[in-house]
């Protein structure tokens, strides 16, 4: 996996913190791993998405997780490999770009998306007994646009 500027970026900065998410955000959704994307999105995520066939409107982690992100890649789609992932921004917003290999029954399929997001600081007093230190990262996805080429076939 590649990215732009990751050599020189001060790791506790902002564009850090954005890469570091974008990063694993990829890694989840490539993974399918439902517990992983809640760590990253906040509970209150604003979660837009385009298909070729469709516009995705999710409020809320969960929904966003059950309703739009496993919904993406069905069942039997299987990712084999992340091919890359590149950050950026578009004037001051983070943006994360990514290609996957998936594989299903029609054969293997390039897909390549793109999503636009802003993190949100969950800053933790301690005392309230929430989780935020153990989800690892006090950053939190709070809105995402994403958009989707489609699955490209490769070969069947």
């Amino acid at each position: 996996m590649s990215g732009e500027g990751a050599g020189g970026t001060d790791p506790g900065s902002a564009t850090a913190a954005a890469e570091r998410t974008g990063r694993a955000f990829v890694r989840a959704l490539a993974d399918k791993d439902a517990a992983a994307l809640a760590r990253l999105l906040a509970d209150d995520v604003d979660f837009y998405g385009m298909t070729p066939a469709r516009l995705w409107r999710a409020r809320g982690a969960r929904q966003a997780i059950d309703e739009v992100l496993l919904v993406w890649f069905e069942p039997d789609d299987v990712v084999q490999e992340v091919v890359s992932v590149e950050h950026g921004d578009a004037g001051g917003r983070p943006r994360v770009d990514y290609r996957l290999l998936v594989r299903n029954g029609a054969g293997l399929h390039l897909v390549e998306q793109r999503a636009y997001f802003d993190l949100v600081d969950l800053v933790d007093d301690g005392d309230d007994g929430d989780d935020d230190d153990a989800r690892g990262t006090s950053w939190r996805i709070g809105r995402m646009n994403a958009v989707c080429a489609g699955f490209r076939l490769l070969s069947s």
